[in-house]
């Protein structure tokens, strides 16, 4: 199994989802789009997708001129029937690509957050693993329409749509599940000082919503993961 992994933004990275690959023996090729790095013109060569997140917005085309070639390529796995994961920022290209709208700003959310299944999201192989319902790490601003064809899988009170599958194996997450407590722990350091400017007080909220949420998501969080490279 070869997955192609694009990265978004310094220090994202792949979470939980690459303890699920290392696990499957797969092999990665990481690509640091935002650093000028090239993406494959064909889905030639990969398993799958993963589309990872970033500061930017779905439609920031004119700081980062990649991302229509990004969202191109989406399209094509998912319309060659491969695997494809677009988590927060991912989510909203592969929404793009099918033809939603991009809700710039409509719905922000940050920090340990329950998300609910719907009964498709229930029945379906990757999201039934985590529960039905279930806490998790959100870090976004925007959201978007659900794609026409495309099968809401999970929501809540913020975000209608925090997950959905696009034909056979195209799944955009809203919610950041590869983050681990551990991750959410080094994102808390590495971006201190913008968190004190939009969330205040996250320092010290860390620790107690951390040990009261954070069990419960990792574990529903490596389940996903897990599950979607099974499907793979």
């Amino acid at each position: 199994m070869r997955i192609l992994a694009v990265q978004n933004h310094a220090g994202t990275g792949l979470g939980q989802i690459a303890r699920a690959l290392a696990e499957a023996e797969a092999a990665v090729d990481l690509v640091q789009a935002h650093e000028g790095e090239a993406l494959p013109s064909t889905t030639d060569g990969h398993d799958g997708l993963i589309v990872l997140g970033g500061a930017q917005n779905a439609l920031a085309d004119d700081e980062h001129p990649y991302l229509p070639e990004l969202v191109a390529l989406m399209r094509d796995f998912a319309l060659a029937d491969r695997a494809v994961l677009g988590v927060c920022l991912g989510s909203q290209l592969l929404a793009r690509a099918f033809g939603a709208k991009n809700l710039i700003g409509a719905a922000p959310e940050f920090g340990w957050r329950e998300v609910s299944l719907t009964e498709e999201g229930a029945a379906d192989p990757v999201l039934r693993a985590a529960g039905r319902r279930f806490p998790t790490f959100q870090w976004h601003d925007d959201t978007f329409t659900l794609p026409r064809g495309a099968i809401r899988l999970a929501g809540n009170d913020v975000a209608e749509n925090q997950a959905f599958r696009i034909g056979r194996a195209g799944y955009g997450i809203q919610f950041h599940f590869e983050a681990d407590t551990k991750l959410v722990h080094r994102w808390s350091g590495e971006f201190s000082d913008y968190l004190a400017e939009r969330q205040p007080g996250w320092q010290d909220r860390l620790g107690p919503e951390s040990a009261r949420h954070g069990p419960v998501a990792d574990a529903a969080g490596l389940a996903l993961a897990r599950a979607w490279v099974a499907m793979v």
